[in-house]
């Protein structure tokens, strides 16, 4: 089995995040080599000072959590994340766009999106938002991105009411192509879920509970 540690990109999202819960978001993520930590983009410059002399990258989130700001906004985030260390963005794709099925707007926003980060060898996470979707518009995304070269398709920004599920990574893996990851991210609260998560197809999984999902794994021998 797989160390679950090194799935996880251990996350801290919530807009009062104080600079003590990044010190301990890291120390945490060092201590159990995690993937990454994902952290607000005004955080991103303490994250990677904290994480110095590691291996564990920073991720950020960009047009979160909606998704529905302008491109050019998202690109200027994109640029000042990675000015400031960011190794990997998770960008929210325009909901709203999916819902209306407005995919030549999508095509354009993932066009301009994708030489910013790939000129800077950077990783893109597109989030989908999976639980407000129906499977065709899942598929649909999975066609669109698959196609554009991302890294990793993601399920959730996590204030959905619905996360991650293991029919929705099943799905993506179904329709996208082999090169693209998945990363869950919504609801991961436990080392039994996160370990279906995994065998469903999930590379990544974005988690706040990340120790505790870690302990769980060692308590059952996945450690």
């Amino acid at each position: 089995m797989t160390k679950i540690n090194t799935h996880i990109d251990h996350t801290i999202l919530k807009p009062t995040t104080l600079i003590s819960d990044i010190e301990k978001l890291c120390a945490e993520a060092k201590q159990y080599s995690f993937a990454a930590v994902c952290v607000p983009p005004n955080f991103v410059k303490k994250a990677k000072s904290f994480l110095e002399g590691s291996v564990v990258k920073v991720a950020t989130v960009i047009g979160f959590p909606f998704g529905y700001a302008a491109v050019e906004a998202k690109i200027a985030e994109i640029v000042l994340a990675m000015v400031d260390g960011a190794d990997e963005l998770d960008v929210v794709i325009n909901i709203s766009a999916i819902k209306n099925g407005d995919w030549v707007y999508l095509a354009n926003e993932i066009n301009h999106i994708m030489p910013v980060i790939k000129s800077k060898n950077k990783v893109i996470k597109v989030i989908i938002e999976s639980g407000v979707l129906t499977d065709d518009e899942i598929i649909k995304c999975c066609e669109l991105y698959g196609v554009a070269g991302i890294d990793y398709l993601k399920t959730s920004t996590g204030y959905a009411e619905k996360g991650a599920t293991v029919e929705a990574v099943k799905l993506f893996r179904l329709h996208l192509p082999e090169q693209v990851q998945i990363k869950a991210s919504g609801g991961i609260r436990d080392h039994v879920f996160a370990q279906q998560l995994i065998d469903a197809g999930a590379t990544r999984l974005g988690c706040s509970a990340s120790v505790a999902i870690v302990q769980g794994a060692k308590a059952e021998g996945g450690y």
